[in-house]
């Protein structure tokens, strides 16, 4: 056996949680450097000042972190004098945002805070990033040493936030457990990565169980007992999971075929260019169990996902039959695609695609699914 260190995220949550900053981060310094998107920084900052008011604790000035999580945008904010020289960084905003201040934070040695204003992937508490190319492009994962050191879960930032940030958010995180279930099945697996299968299997029932509500809640900017139920969903549940099924060498069963479809359709303009993230992958968890033939599976996701607007056909993601082909030739290419010990083939994973496009197509002009499974 290795030796391996894992190490837990801890999370505050509510709508007055940044009144914990303080306490949490005293013992790491007296100054931090405030990095994220322009939008967040500009919900978030003035509530985050305010929140340490008279504790000892000095922020510097927002700095904006360049708008995409690149290798490049990361030099360029850790040049900075500001965040060189302050105690710990703390991180506001998205996934991209907050991916970009992993690097940063790794690059210069200093303790990371994260500062979620949407609910709409799990980056605040896991040890990956996603990184891309300047022209947008997927370029590769990041694997900071360890993850951020507390997550600060503010619902009513969130409630404020875009509905439709929450709305992909739901929609990527009821990836987790499926495709964390089909890349272990079949392993003898370890501590670690048995406690990540384990615990994928509460990533998807709080989606639909509190998933409407809780958009109804963002849409009245009112933070919710199903909007918090959700957003601790979205961040923490499958944060931890990415956390036990992710290393940079030994082994990744963190994602598969529902992310092969997003990564495929971003070579696609008019799909990659025009849908969230997780709206695509919404779709692709569909496709997975369409491939692994779920169907009873399948056929719940596909009614909840069109309860709530989530795409259930290729349309409404802007894929044709003439994207097939690109989608699964760049699937093939992905770390996805080798994960399970299942081997996938692109021609039975395009006719996924086709059976679920028909199977969604059937329930939006029936109200029922009528086709052959």
């Amino acid at each position: 056996m290795n030796t391996y260190t894992n190490c837990l995220p801890a999370w505050s949550v509510g709508p007055d949680c940044y009144r914990e900053v303080y306490n949490v981060v005293r013992r790491y310094g007296k100054t931090a450097a405030v990095v994220g998107g322009k939008t967040a920084l500009s919900k978030a900052y003035d509530k985050l000042v305010a929140a340490v008011e008279g504790t000892g604790l000095s922020l510097t000035r927002p700095v904006c972190y360049g708008g995409n999580s690149t290798y490049e945008n990361g030099d360029m904010v850790a040049a900075l004098e500001e965040v060189k020289n302050a105690d710990m960084l703390f991180a506001v905003g998205g996934g991209r945002a907050v991916d970009t201040c992993k690097y940063v934070a790794e690059k210069l040695d200093k303790p990371l805070f994260t500062f979620p204003t949407i609910a709409s992937n799990c980056a605040p508490v896991t040890a990956i990033g996603v990184f891309y190319n300047p022209d947008g492009s997927f370029k590769d994962y990041f694997y900071p040493s360890r993850c951020p050191l507390h997550t600060f879960i503010d619902t009513q930032v969130i409630a404020e936030a875009p509905e439709k940030l929450l709305w992909a958010g739901i929609g990527d995180a009821l990836s987790k457990e499926c495709e964390v279930e089909l890349c272990t099945r079949g392993r003898d697996l370890p501590h670690t990565p048995l406690m990540g299968r384990t615990m994928a299997a509460c990533c998807t029932d709080p989606l639909v169980e509190y998933g409407k509500k809780a958009l109804e809640e963002c849409r009245a900017n009112v933070a919710g007992n199903a909007l918090e139920q959700v957003a601790l969903c979205i961040i923490v549940s499958t944060g931890i999971v990415s956390n036990f099924t992710t290393t940079a060498n030994d082994y990744y069963y963190n994602s598969s075929l529902a992310h092969c479809v997003y990564y495929g359709a971003t070579l696609v303009p008019a799909s990659g260019h025009n849908h969230l993230h997780g709206e695509i992958v919404s779709f692709g968890v569909l496709t997975l169990l369409t491939y692994d033939r779920n169907f009873t599976r399948r056929d719940e996701l596909l009614a909840f996902n069109a309860s709530v607007g989530l795409p259930v056909t290729l349309a409404q993601i802007d894929l044709t039959e003439a994207d097939l082909q690109t989608v699964a030739d760049k699937a093939a290419t992905v770390l996805e695609w080798t994960c399970s010990l299942q081997t996938f083939t692109r021609e039975a994973f395009m006719q996924a695609m086709r059976d679920t496009d028909a199977a969604g197509k059937s329930y939006l002009s029936n109200g029922q699914l009528t086709v052959d499974n």
